[in-house]
Formats: structure tokens, sequence, C-alpha cells
């Protein structure tokens, strides 16, 4: 019975994540947190940079391990199955359909339009992780929260991490794992 669940979800998920993976956060928020309480934010928080970090779709890879987190490998293995199986079909008719029809300038417009929707999509999963990255406390919201819930040390390190990445164009590789080091250090001695 969890597996359907996990497969359900998933396919959901991968049905409705247009514009990729970073598209497809908030769903997967949605569903593993608010749905099913399979996940914290914290757990979640950390799915997410574990997905960023390990080669592949970030989608993909938060779908297998929530999946693992679950029911095991069973579980990852039907999550992955459900995430994928939604763009593989949709992607089969719209390829037909774009290359029959791509001149069209009402298939432009409606391309057009989507890409605000996927914007707000990604900028609502990036301000979730920023809320917790910043305060202390989990799963308030910006109205409720207090100047003693910052975390100053996460501010300084995302502003750090900002303009290095901005003004230096280093490798941003290199600026998470320095980051991670200093964070590690600093959490470490607190």
């Amino acid at each position: 019975m969890i597996l359907l669940e996990i497969f359900i979800s998933f396919f959901q998920i991968g049905l409705f994540s247009i514009g990729g993976g970073y598209a497809a956060l908030p769903l997967i928020e949605h569903q593993v947190l608010e749905v099913h309480k399979w996940l914290t934010m914290e757990e979640f928080a950390d799915l997410l940079t574990i997905s960023q970090m390990t080669p592949g779709p970030i989608a993909l890879n938060a779908s297998t391990f929530v999946g693992t987190k679950v029911a095991g490998l069973p579980g990852a293995i039907v999550a992955t199955i459900g995430c994928v199986t939604p763009s593989c079909i949709i992607v089969l008719i719209l390829s037909y359909f774009y290359f029959k029809y791509k001149n069209l300038s009402t298939i432009q417009g409606v391309l057009k339009g989507l890409r605000p929707a996927v914007v707000s999509l990604i900028a609502s999963a990036g301000l979730s992780i920023l809320l917790l990255a910043v305060f202390k406390t989990e799963g308030g919201t910006l109205m409720n929260m207090n100047l003693s819930d910052l975390n100053f040390l996460s501010i300084i390190l995302i502003i750090i991490g900002v303009v290095v990445l901005r003004k230096y164009k280093l490798d941003p590789i290199m600026v998470m794992l320095a980051t991670g080091v200093i964070g590690i250090v600093a959490y470490g001695l607190i």
C-alpha cells in the first residue's frame, strides 16, 4: 500500500512539474511535508542539499531519496519510476505536436506565457529554503518570526557566498565547499 502511495505522489509531482527539477520543489515539498508527512522541514532541506550535490536531475534525486527513506530500495525504485513516467509520456506527445505545429504563433505565445509561472515556482522553493536557513525556528512564516530567531551566521555565509559568486565569479562548487567547511567549524564551536 505504501508503495502505491509513493508511486501516486511522485507520479503527480512528475505530471505537474513543468519547468524542470527546481520547479518541482514546491510540489515535492507539498507531497512529502504536508500531505504525507514523510519528512520534517529540516530533513527536506538536507534532502535538497544532497539532491543538488549528486549527479542527475534534482527532482529525480529527491524522489529516489524520499522513496528510500519511506520504503527502502523498493520505495526508491517506485518513486523514481513514478517521477519519470509522466515526463516520458508527455514529452513523447508534445514532441509529436511541437514538430508538427512549431511555427504557429499560438504555440510560441503559450511557451512565453509559461515562463513566469516556472520562475515563480522556483522562487517559491528558494524562499522556503532561505527562510529555513535564516531563521532558527522551523515551520514559521515571515510574519511570526522575531529578530531573536535570526541565524546571523547563516546570513553572513549567504551574503559572502553571493558576493563571491557575483563579484569574483568563483566556481560555485568551491563556494559551496568553503561555506560548508566554515559552517562545520563555526557550528562545531558554537
